[in-house]
């Protein structure tokens, strides 16, 4: 977040600073190990971690693995690693809900003991039928009026075992009649006899989220709990347990609204989805909107967050933002820091016939444009050169405003070198060029030539020297604005064309000992990365980051 945004998170913390409420700002981002983080925890991570630092604070990291059944070890290792790449660290250790587990025990007997919960008996249709609705009150449960010691009994057979899931759970005892939902008596512990990824086998009961997110945040010091909207109706209960309670601290909860992006689903449930099904190869598939995923296709940390402070901080409700206005961010920082490089996709021969056999010059280019400190690199050029093939047309008739590359009988520059002219071409049996002859323009490296003028520059590679790619060209992973809105079913949205292998490329040999995430433009093509995982300096893989311009406004 940088210093010139403005937004009404920033003034009530800098309101509670000056009234003297607080000495140190403490925040916390509190996710649940149950998949991997996507583009909406950015928002949530750079808001939490970036205000904290802004007022010299602190962030806590807290898993919320209260639902042991759909946690994993894996996903924790991955939300701390997301979270370090972004650019945050969290005041340590790492801690869990799970930390917590004998204190909130503690005080749901203490809830009982002084007549505010209570064991019910009513399974989850019936708790559901009982709940009521916006416009009707619910109804008391039978088990309501059991006695403190009954209860009591009740809940420790509930620890030690002694019921199934499902038979029975703890109720805090507020209002079924109150006109917000999350109040009428709501769900305090569930029986669930499953091993936790933390605690093993110590307990078969569990808490809520909304008995453990306040609790937790109070045992930590929390001073400003931050959270997206939809928390908004629960923070009623958020108060109510801790003006039950004896907890050490007072934090105090704000909501904000979560990040929406059009052509883009962030529910984790949808999202594990496309990975069980195998639409996608994992989370960190480079469509995915996992972080993990922006990662590896090339996205940096700096892009997303200067999206996440460009998108602000409000809490108008169903905004949403256009992907193009992260694609925008990204492109602008790829333009910014990228070296370039040259790379052949559809590779089709040249033979320099005015150029003697084995010959080899090696050209100097700068590796960016605009930033001479990052220096340059040594192209070298010989006899034979692979240009795309999509830069050559046999119709020499095409006007240089239609087409402003290389026919037959006419010149072009190659990028960075010479001026050549395409004198003849081949063809193979099936009419495919399969060859150009073409011609070098003397002294015309960096040179203009009177009486000739190329229509246009190509990019090209040394047939000696490139080295062979496999490139992942990716798009959009879905190809309707709202792929979950309402009815829709998201996966009939799944673009077919979100990925094409290219598995035919030639890039320049410089890219040999470029390291995994390294990004380059590639000459007219768009950005690239270098994948992290798969690219090997005998088998060089790319991944396409984004185009050079966004072609999806079209």
């Amino acid at each position: 977040m940088t210093e010139q945004s403005s937004n009404f998170l920033r003034t009530i913390i800098d309101n509670d600073l000056k009234a003297g409420l607080h000495t140190k700002i403490v925040t916390r981002f509190p996710p649940e190990p149950n998949g991997y983080l996507h583009i909406g925890h950015a928002k949530a991570i750079c808001v939490n971690f970036g205000l904290a630092q802004e007022f010299q604070g602190e962030t806590n990291l807290r898993f919320d693995d209260t639902n042991p059944e759909k946690e994993e070890q894996s996903y924790i290792d991955a939300i701390e690693e997301d979270i370090r790449w972004l650019g945050f660290t969290w005041q340590a250790p790492v801690k869990f809900t799970s930390d917590y587990f004998d204190q909130l025990h503690a005080w749901a007997v203490h809830l009982i003991e002084q007549g505010k919960a209570y064991v019910c008996d009513l399974n989850a249709e019936q708790l559901r039928s009982a709940r009521g609705s916006l416009t009707e009150p619910g109804q008391d449960s039978p088990f309501r009026s059991r006695s403190v010691a009954e209860n009591l009994e009740l809940f420790a057979q509930m620890k030690d075992g002694a019921f199934d899931e499902g038979r029975c759970s703890l109720r805090a005892k507020i209002d079924m009649a109150s006109p917000n939902l999350n109040m009428r008596d709501p769900i305090i512990y569930r029986i669930r006899k499953v091993e936790h990824h933390q605690t093993g086998n110590k307990w078969c009961i569990y808490p809520s989220y909304d008995f453990a997110h306040g609790q937790g945040d109070a045992l930590e010091g929390v001073t400003h709990s931050l959270c997206s909207l939809e928390f908004e109706d629960h923070r009623p209960l958020y108060n109510w347990f801790l003006d039950q309670l004896p907890v050490p601290s007072r934090p105090r909860q704000v909501e904000f609204a979560r990040l929406n992006l059009n052509y883009t689903i962030t529910s984790k449930r949808k999202l594990k989805k496309l990975v069980d099904e195998q639409v996608v190869d994992g989370w960190d598939d480079p469509r995915m909107p996992t972080i993990s995923g922006m990662r590896r296709r090339g996205v940096s940390p700096a892009a997303i967050r200067h999206f996440i402070d460009a998108s602000g901080i409000s809490r108008a409700v169903g905004t949403v933002v256009d992907l193009g206005m992260l694609e925008a961010s990204i492109r602008d920082d790829l333009n910014d820091n990228a070296p370039r490089a040259m790379a052949v996709m559809n590779p089709l021969r040249v033979v320099l016939t005015n150029l003697p056999e084995g010959h080899q010059e090696i050209l100097s280019m700068a590796a960016h444009p605009n930033k001479p400190e990052l220096g340059e690199r040594d192209v070298p050029l010989s006899r034979e050169l692979w240009i795309d093939r999509d830069d050559f047309n046999l119709d020499s008739s095409l006007s240089r405003k239609k087409f402003k590359r290389l026919v037959p009988g006419d010149y072009v520059r190659l990028r960075g070198a010479y001026i050549i002219k395409a004198e003849s071409f081949s063809q193979d049996a099936d009419g495919q060029i399969s060859e150009i002859q073409a011609t070098v323009v003397a002294d015309s490296v960096g040179n203009n030539i009177d009486g000739i003028k190329p229509r246009g520059v190509i990019q090209w590679v040394s047939a000696e020297h490139g080295l062979p790619a496999t490139v992942r060209v990716y798009d959009r992973l879905f190809n309707h604005p709202t792929p979950d809105k309402g009815d829709n079913d998201f996966m009939s949205f799944i673009n077919p064309d979100s990925l094409s292998i290219l598995t035919d490329c030639i890039v320049e040999p410089s890219l040999k000992t470029a390291a995994p995430e390294a990004s380059f433009q590639f000459e007219r093509e768009g950005y690239f990365v270098v994948d992290r995982f798969d690219s090997t300096d005998d088998a060089l893989v790319f991944n396409k980051t984004i185009g050079l311009r966004d072609v999806w406004q079209r």
